[in-house]
């Protein structure tokens, strides 16, 4: 799961803050509706995993 790519599909905004070797620090900013989006498209990706144990 790329949860940053997540997070830019639910309209939220990714920015690059800092890469120190092969680090890299990002921020996310958004609004409440986009935090919703993404929490309804991170529970879909987790019901679809078929990694996850019930």
């Amino acid at each position: 799961m790329d949860i940053l790519d997540i997070a830019r599909q639910s309209g939220l905004t990714v920015t690059l803050e800092a890469r120190i070797g092969t680090q890299e620090y990002n921020s996310v900013h958004g609004s409440v509706d986009a935090l919703e989006r993404f929490v309804e498209l991170v529970a879909t990706s987790l019901e679809h995993d078929p990694r996850r144990q019930d």
